[in-house]
């Protein structure tokens, strides 16, 4: 195989592996402990937040950089993201909770 197809298709079988030997685990558990159910969904929705935030932070930083020049663009990135997350803070306090 081709390298730039092989190391996708690697990172791919690993993380369906890793899926499959998780779900066995639990699987075979007697009980299940709801804290640390509850602990390791937000360990694993955190990661996967953070990656994508990681790779648009990555994204904007380069077109904006491109476009408007070094700190220009550094500058517009870090205050859109930092916007956008007070813009989530102002929504989720607006928004009623049905709990």
């Amino acid at each position: 195989m081709e390298q730039s197809i092989l190391t996708p298709f690697l990172l791919t079988l690993f993380a369906g592996l890793a899926t499959g030997i998780g779900s066995l685990a639990a699987l075979f558990a007697r009980r299940t402990n709801r804290k640390f159910l509850s602990f390791s969904l937000g360990l694993s929705a955190g990661v996967m937040i953070y990656v994508s935030f990681v790779e648009l932070f990555g994204e904007a930083r380069i077109s904006l950089t491109n476009e408007l020049g070094g700190t220009a663009g550094m500058l517009l990135t870090v205050l859109c993201f930092f916007g956008g997350m007070l813009l989530i803070g102002i929504i989720d306090r607006l928004i009623p909770s049905f709990e």
